[in-house]
């Protein structure tokens, strides 16, 4: 990779942990570790781990005898990641073919990552073959856009101003929200047990302007969208009518989310 590419990478994926993870992802990571039920001195894989809020809250709960280690595609976000927690082990590498043994770990967590793989089928498959028999698996997967009301309205911004393609990179992470066939595709993949669980939460940025540059410079570039940056002030200029009604007195912006966590158990 060329080293202007690779900067660019690490670029947005700082502006991803600084805009994103204290203001939306972090409430999840908890969650996803309670239903996992990890418990001291377990191995778990974080898969799609980006700038590795998931696997740096999981060694809180593993204790000194345990091992976590984190799998990404992106190299900006390892990097970013690795910087974060220099002690951990992070991969690089597809979820649809996890480099590690067979039966590695006792757990294999995800947050918000599996509506990005190419092969989703593939991709639980590779979490099952890595687990020990009975091992657990927790990934959390974000609920409809119409149960997110606020990106919803976001969505309908980015493509009044910016197209179609910019509109797409912010709806991409709501495509599991159906519970069925999310069910349906871990029972297929060879997942025992399968529990799929609706959790209401809560995002907060300290203003309108913070939240939407968190998307425009920090998730549309991850997603390949790059804007003018007209357009990107275009976007600040009108989001403070569009997202008015999230608006609170001390001109925060607060609104609840709906995410589904899913879990199920590798066959003996």
């Amino acid at each position: 990779m060329k080293d202007e590419a690779f900067q660019a990478q690490i670029a947005a994926a700082r502006a991803y942990e600084n805009l994103f993870v204290a203001g939306l992802f972090q409430e999840w990571a908890p969650r996803v570790i309670d239903f996992a039920q990890i418990q001291p001195g377990h191995r778990v894989l974080d898969v799609g781990c980006g700038t590795g809020i998931l696997a740096r809250e999981t060694v809180q709960r593993i204790g000194p005898t345990g091992f976590v280690a984190g799998l990404d595609l992106n190299p900006g976000m390892l990097a970013v990641a690795e910087q974060l927690a220099p002690t951990l082990e992070w991969r690089q590498g597809k979820a649809e073919s996890i480099p590690f043994p067979d039966q590695s770990f006792d757990r294999v967590v995800s947050q918000f990552s599996l509506m990005f793989f190419s092969d989703r089928h593939q991709a639980i498959r590779e979490m099952l073959r890595v687990l020990k028999p009975h091992g657990r698996l927790a990934v959390a997967v974000w609920d409809s856009l119409a149960n997110n009301p606020a990106y919803a309205c976001e969505v309908g911004l980015l493509e009044r101003v910016a197209g179609k393609s910019a509109a797409d990179a912010l709806r991409a992470p709501f495509v599991l929200g159906d519970r069925n066939p999310v069910v349906s595709l871990f029972e297929q993949a060879g997942t025992d047990s399968v529990t799929i669980m609706t959790q209401p939460g809560s995002a907060r940025f300290p203003s309108i302007r913070t939240m939407v540059e968190a998307d425009l410079r920090g998730w549309l570039p991850v997603m390949d969208v790059v804007l003018a940056e007209a357009q990107i002030q275009q976007i600040l200029s009108e989001a403070e009518a569009d997202l008015n009604p999230f608006i609170k007195v001390d001109r925060s912006i607060q609104f609840e989310t709906s995410a589904h966590i899913v879990t199920g158990v590798k066959p003996h």
